[in-house]
């Protein structure tokens, strides 16, 4: 049967893509020099990639096609079989035997098939045979028709060669690591960089583990990393694609040394979370919890960079909310592990947070939930800190105000208080948390319009306290408040819509028109998503507290649920 177009060209591809890789095969089995195997280990995962072509090519021909189509295709293999940074790169040794596999006939039909297996006997010599499977660390029923139709008999795997290497390396690391002097013992700087430039293919192979944190954390006596920077990238990608798991000790010592794999990491973390579902906390969560950054932030100088990133990213993106979300949530995470980690601090709250006062710090650092009584007087202390930290000049030590609603903004909790105690209080709301609420929305204002932020918020929630008693509310009071505001900043526009969403699932009458005042508000999809943001955190907030009310928790996630499905 004639080939298909299709299948001809793939064929044509095949061909064009073995002929390279041959070449490129033939120049590395010919020098051993160092530029090679760096070469090599450059090209091991486009290499990886065309294995598995290959192997997708040849399970949908027969052996003799496959021969006739690609002639080259034994010498391929062949080659790549005595490569052992091939064989040791990630999962290129299981798709060789899978791809010799293809080229066995187990039942013979004719003589040409029977000289097809002949042809495969000769190329794949009991030496290199005995050599591949030697390093195989799969199953070995998965390559048993492969070995049956050539009449070997699987070769048993010494795993204590290799461990016993292993070990008396790792041994010999800690011995020179601990050794405060200069004795022969101790293994040469030179040897250490070259053994992270071995290890580079091998970080996915278990055996090697116990190694790769050795060299983790090892540090030598001199200022200069002796550690291959391709290798920290190595078991970086490694780690973050969950091929091998490390200790806390040496992921803290990959992301010091090693500030571009750091970066790294934040960065998969964020391509996580924008391919996942917008608006779903308890989803960040678990994506956060999962990568070991907030556990990695326990120390000091990780946190720090850490926070860098979330603020440049704040800068870049003019403090979208859903990278405010995204931080608070990474703060209650790193909060949690620095509690497990030590009931007490190793470190001073100053080294985490440099632009805040200690008892600032200290204050927020508290969930609000748990101060057991009034709530208000700390929420004053909070306040005054703060505004003396960004409007008073002789604090000139605290920097740009920027600095401090950064600081700020890691707690969220205390801004969901504030909000929930002005609408609910019967007093005149207390100037603290007027400012609290206009420095939150709108840090970038001077004092002056600032006042005319907190004149204008003091009208709305004497509004919003009125219509809390009134029972003939309608979503028309509820939209017309939303206007009636000299005001037209975006960040006003958010604060008000904030007010009038806990006020739908506070208030009495809220409840009743919720849907339709709702429907009102989101005039736009980012308007939709913003008041799904909103309802997002409400709910995490409440179930990671454990203090959700029964009718206002049934209602935000009816209206979760159902804003979800129009998006």
């Amino acid at each position: 049967m004639a080939p298909s177009p299709k299948m001809a060209q793939d064929s044509l591809g095949l061909v064009s893509n073995c002929q390279f890789w041959l070449q490129k095969l033939s120049i590395w089995e010919q020098a051993s020099t160092l530029e090679t195997q760096q070469d090599i280990c450059l090209h091991l995962p486009r290499f990886q990639e065309f294995l598995m072509q290959v192997y997708q090519s040849l399970k949908e021909m027969n052996s003799n096609t496959a021969v006739e189509r690609v002639p080259i295709i034994g010498q391929v293999l062949t080659k790549s079989c005595w490569n052992p940074f091939i064989l040791a790169y990630d999962e290129s040794q299981k798709i060789l035997i899978w791809c010799l596999c293809c080229l066995i006939n187990k039942e013979p039909q004719n003589s040409g098939e029977s000289e097809l297996n002949s042809w495969t006997r000769v190329r794949a010599n009991h030496g290199l045979l005995s050599h591949l499977l030697s390093a195989f660390r799969f199953d070995i029923k998965e390559f048993g028709v492969f070995t049956q139709g050539l009449g070997y008999e699987p070769v048993d795997y010494c795993p204590g060669v290799l461990e016993n290497m292993v070990l008396s390396l790792v041994s010999e690391l800690k011995e020179s690591r601990s050794d405060g002097f200069n004795t022969p013992s101790r293994m040469a700087p030179e040897r250490v960089t070259s053994l992270s430039r071995v290890c580079i293919p091998l970080v996915t192979l278990p055996d090697i583990k116990p190694l790769l944190e050795a060299l983790l954390t090892y540090h030598g006596h001199g200022s200069q990393e002796i550690l291959w920077p391709e290798f920290f990238e190595a078991v970086n990608e490694a780690f973050l694609l969950r091929k091998i798991s490390l200790p806390m000790s040496a992921i803290i010592s990959l992301w010091l040394r090693h500030l571009p794999s750091l970066e790294k990491a934040m960065v998969h973390l964020f391509e996580k979370l924008i391919s996942s579902e917008r608006n779903c906390l308890r989803r960040t969560e678990s994506y956060i919890q999962a990568s070991w950054l907030p556990q990695a932030a326990c120390h000091p100088a990780i946190f720090r960079m850490v926070d860098e990133m979330f603020r440049i990213t704040l800068l870049e993106t003019d403090g979208a909310p859903e990278i405010l979300a995204l931080l608070q949530v990474f703060t209650r995470c790193f909060v949690e592990a620095l509690e497990r980690e030590n009931k007490q601090l190793r470190f001073a709250l100053q080294t985490y947070f440099p632009y805040a006062t200690p008892s600032l710090a200290t204050m927020l650092l508290q969930l609000p939930e748990a101060i057991q009584g009034c709530q208000l007087q700390p929420l004053q202390y909070i306040s005054d800190l703060l505004r003396e930290a960004v409007e008073d000049q002789t604090y000139g030590s605290q920097g740009h105000p920027f600095e401090s609603w950064f600081f700020f903004v890691h707690f969220g909790g205390w801004v969901n208080t504030v909000a929930e105690l002005l609408l609910k209080s019967e007093d005149d709301p207390p100037v603290a948390l007027l400012w609290l609420l206009a420095f939150y929305y709108s840090p970038q204002d001077g004092r002056l319009q600032r006042e005319q932020t907190m004149v204008e918020l003091k009208a709305v929630l004497g509004r919003l306290r009125t219509l809390f008693r009134s029972t003939s509310l309608t979503a028309t009071d509820l939209q017309a408040l939303e206007n009636s505001t000299t005001e037209a900043r975006p960040a006003w526009r958010q604060l008000v819509r904030r007010l009038l969403l806990d006020f739908l699932l506070w208030a009495p009458g809220g409840h009743a028109i919720a849907r339709e005042t709702i429907a009102l508000m989101a005039g736009t999809d980012e308007l939709t998503h913003e008041i799904i943001g909103f309802l997002d955190q409400t709910l995490y907030r409440w179930e990671h507290l454990g203090i959700e009310p029964p009718r206002s928790g049934k209602l935000a996630r009816e209206l979760l649920q159902e804003l979800r499905a129009q998006v």
